[in-house]
């Protein structure tokens, strides 16, 4: 017997659930949907600077995709100073903290930055940054737009 969910237009089935729970599935997936999950493939298209994707071009093994805007940014502005403003949930200790220092390099998670008069590291989660900021004028390269787009 099967009766349609609200909203996702699958049908549930009452027997024969899978033993992964999920928000949408507490106490597992039906085995119905997780065959149509297993069955359908992702395809991946490479992405432009601007993050947009372009239409029909497959990915090639080891090509590197550009997910993040942000990081390639500060990868730009190496060795620059740089201030880091962040804020923590639920710290009793400190809400908020800034972190100042020569950028190191980024990634799509995280940022390192050093003390240049202690020498001391700082490797900072993207999730706690709020803004940046730097003494100087940043290294930036605006994203190409496709044709006919201003």
């Amino acid at each position: 017997m099967s009766q349609q969910m609200p909203y996702t237009g699958y049908p549930q089935q009452q027997y024969g659930y899978d033993m992964y729970p999920s928000a949408q599935y507490p106490y597992g997936m039906p085995q119905q949907q997780q065959q149509m999950i297993q069955q359908q493939q992702p395809q991946l298209v490479p992405m432009q600077p601007s993050g947009a994707l372009i239409p029909g071009m497959p990915i090639t093994p080891g090509q590197v995709l550009e997910e993040s805007y942000i990081e390639n940014i500060l990868r730009l502005n190496r060795g620059k100073v740089i201030t880091v403003y962040q804020t923590f949930e639920n710290n009793s200790q400190w809400n908020a903290k800034i972190f100042r220092g020569v950028l190191e390099t980024a990634g799509r998670d995280h940022i390192i930055i050093s003390d240049p008069q202690t020498g001391k590291r700082y490797l900072l989660l993207m999730v706690n940054t709020d803004y940046i900021t730097a003494d100087e004028e940043l290294n930036y390269v605006p994203p190409q737009l496709p044709t006919g787009v201003r």
